[in-house]
């Protein structure tokens, strides 16, 4: 603190090295008053430093997002990164990355989001997508030491509105089912396969044969076909589990003419038949598995042959979950077949459907209760 002219005294003040330059500069800031006026500001101006509220450093959101993405891309799902890596590239580094982090505040990105969802039209679950990207490379920042405090940690996100969900009728499941046989016998036993079992589309798609057994009439879900750029990878099932189903006998027949049309193609094109190749495959030998966005594609377009609207693939997955519950089947069976890491899931997503079950479950008990009939 010095006195440049009467009343006038200027403070100057060390501010850390910039965690990524490691370049250390000086605050230098202008108070009019006393000595004692001027020793508060200092005072005070100390404190904001200590605390992190004032840093030189010059560091841009895109440099962190760079750093952050390289980090997280071994750690997260590649279908997460991919996703992760397109909002970055197509709106967060354009709309918010030349800014430095210390002008990021939780005001801002508020602002940032009702925007996405005001002015772009994006909805809530698209935005939140966008505040998961920035709370957790901002988090990181803070780790780092590049910033004393998560602004996206008190951010307001909109709240997703929970999609009803609306399975389709079994009559309208029949009537695709048959539909798809009509337009392909291995589309129609892959859509046939979902319906029964319940599972994801990437699940079905990484069934190989050594995964159904014949003799008990099950299948094991062990691994699953993900998306990514450039093509589709191999991983594990969401939850990082494998599960065994037990399928209806119409279904195993559908798969067992499904493995002789597998077997009949690879003869044709002078191919070995391998077990372990995958049931539904884009390859003559089965050597590759199907592109799950194929299958989505290959519904949309079933639909639209037939004229229904509305319906999407992974409505079938709803609609096995929903069909088992109001037959009674126990929710911790259904969440095994469903693949759910645990039954709180199941109950979460269908509770809805679970009113049902507890009203018939009250009339039973009713014709349990009631008293007898007199006797003449």
């Amino acid at each position: 603190m010095r006195e440049r002219r009467p009343g006038a005294w200027e403070l100057i003040v060390q501010l850390p090295c910039d965690p990524v330059t490691g370049i250390a500069k000086q605050l230098s800031r202008t108070v009019r008053g006393t000595k004692r006026d001027a020793q508060r500001a200092l005072a005070a101006l100390v404190t904001e430093v200590s605390a992190g509220k004032i840093s030189s450093s010059t560091t841009t959101l895109n440099q962190l997002l760079v750093q952050w993405l390289d980090l997280v891309s071994a750690q997260l799902a590649a279908t997460t990164v991919r996703e992760y890596r397109r909002l970055v590239a197509t709106r967060l580094a354009p709309d918010l990355g030349a800014l430095t982090l210390r002008r990021i505040t939780t005001q801002r990105l508020d602002s940032y989001y009702a925007g996405l969802a005001r002015d772009r039209g994006l909805a809530a679950a698209t935005v939140r997508h966008h505040h998961a990207v920035l709370r957790g490379a901002l988090g990181q920042a803070v780790a780092w030491g590049w910033i004393p405090t998560n602004p996206a940690a008190g951010a307001s996100p909109p709240k997703i509105r929970r999609r009803e969900i609306a399975p389709p009728p079994l009559d309208v499941t029949r009537q695709l089912l048959a539909a798809a046989d009509d337009h392909g016998p291995e589309f129609g036993a892959l859509l046939r396969v979902l319906a029964a079992t319940g599972a994801r589309r990437g699940e079905v798609c990484g069934l190989r044969w050594s995964d159904i057994n014949w003799h008990t009439n099950t299948l094991s879900i062990n691994r699953s076909v993900a998306s990514v750029a450039g093509g589709t990878i191999v991983k594990d099932t969401k939850t990082h589990a494998a599960r065994h189903i037990a399928i209806d006998t119409d279904t195993m027949a559908a798969l067992a003419r499904q493995l002789e049309r597998a077997k009949d193609c690879a003869v044709a094109c002078q191919l070995e038949f391998d077990d372990n190749s995958f049931v539904f495959s884009s390859t003559p030998d089965g050597a590759q598995p199907l592109h799950p966005d194929s299958i989505t594609t290959g519904f949309r377009r079933l639909c639209d042959k037939v004229g229904l609207k509305g319906v999407r693939l992974h409505d079938l997955r709803h609609l096995h979950a929903t069909q088992l519950l109001a037959a009674g089947v126990p929710v911790r069976t259904v969440s095994g077949r469903l693949g759910h890491a645990n039954a709180a899931t199941t109950l979460n997503v269908y509770a809805h459907f679970l009113q049902a079950s507890d009203r018939q479950a009250a009339d039973v008990i009713e014709g349990l209760l009631a008293a007898p009939p007199a006797t003449t």
